[in-house]
């Protein structure tokens, strides 16, 4: 279908993902349906909140109609995925289906497993674990959809966030522990290069997306800052406070002791990896056929900063 005057619905709309969607969209002048389990967030002028559970497919469906794209960004607890995940991908497809929508896809690097170089829409999916070897099956649920001709699809793909509203390692380890006056923790290894997607960045990507046909039946790494290690990230942070940088490390060890105690910590163990090499995305094929430009590191963390100090 064309991306024409229909809604442009964001499924999960109070995660960070979600936030940075329908605040991009209002402000580009689009026609916004903001759809979560609690429709109380105080959105921009214009935009139509819907209370709906995503795991409901009569829900969702109403939720998704009269959309001309509709936007997955809803996610649950990492003890949830296995169970959850696979239901919800279904009931997705199903609803923008049935609003003849194109459905774009929030997702992650966690299908491509240990990488020996810059990660690509190519890359091999060697994922290991059981939430990276979930991803690439959901993967593979998503594209089938589309090429059965029942949905048209596009997947995009961003590494660890930060931003206004992200529920990320580098928001809530370093970004709001600094801001609270305290040291600022880093995973794995604090001088391993890492790629950061900028939120409002990723949202951008993401809507151009949705209202390129060029983009649908394929999957695309959405474009994100140079990769920058752990104590480089930290000092930005706290020179942009104004303040001596102060950081440790979280190694398997630390790590093993607080997952006695905090199921997402345990169940986050599995993808540690990522922070203990270099682990960088690759997002030449966008850029190519898209363009786009990223938001210096710098200025990305002012504006996270900034919003985050009006909530702490």
């Amino acid at each position: 279908m064309a991306e024409t005057g229909g809604y442009h619905v964001v499924l999960g709309a109070t995660g960070g993902a979600g936030r940075a969607l329908v605040t991009e969209l209002a402000r580009q002048g689009r026609r916004v349906r903001a759809v979560s389990r609690r429709a109380t967030e105080p959105w921009p002028k214009g935009v139509e909140a819907v209370t709906a559970d995503i795991m409901r497919s009569d829900e969702v469906r109403k939720a998704c109609r009269d959309a001309a794209v509709v936007y997955h960004a809803a996610s649950v607890p990492y003890a949830q995925w296995q169970q959850v995940l696979p239901a919800m991908t279904e009931s997705v497809i199903a609803a923008a289906s049935a609003a003849d929508a194109v459905l774009v896809v929030v997702d992650n690097l966690y299908m491509y497993g240990l990488s020996r170089g810059p990660m690509t829409e190519d890359s091999p999916r060697r994922a290991s674990g059981p939430k990276g070897q979930l991803r690439a099956r959901l993967e593979e649920m998503f594209l089938a959809a589309h090429r059965s001709g029942r949905v048209g699809v596009a997947v995009g793909r961003g590494s660890d966030f930060y931003g206004p509203h992200a529920t990320s390692a580098a928001n809530l380890l370093v970004i709001e522990l600094a801001l609270r006056g305290k040291t600022a923790s880093w995973l794995g290894s604090l001088d391993a290069p890492h790629t950061l997607t900028y939120l409002p960045d990723f949202a951008r990507g993401l809507i151009t997306l949705g209202t390129n046909a060029r983009a649908w039946g394929d999957v695309w790494h959405i474009p994100s800052g140079p990769p920058v290690t752990g104590r480089t990230f930290i000092a930005e942070v706290f020179e942009a406070l104004g303040q001596p940088p102060r950081m440790r490390r979280l190694g398997r060890g630390m790590l093993m002791l607080a997952g006695l105690f905090n199921r997402q910590i345990r169940e986050a163990r599995e993808v540690l990896y990522q922070f203990e090499q270099p682990f960088v995305m690759d997002t030449s094929k966008f850029e190519q056929v898209f363009g786009g430009s990223v938001t210096p590191l710098r200025e990305g963390i002012r504006q996270t900063i900034t919003a985050l100090q009006s909530t702490l």
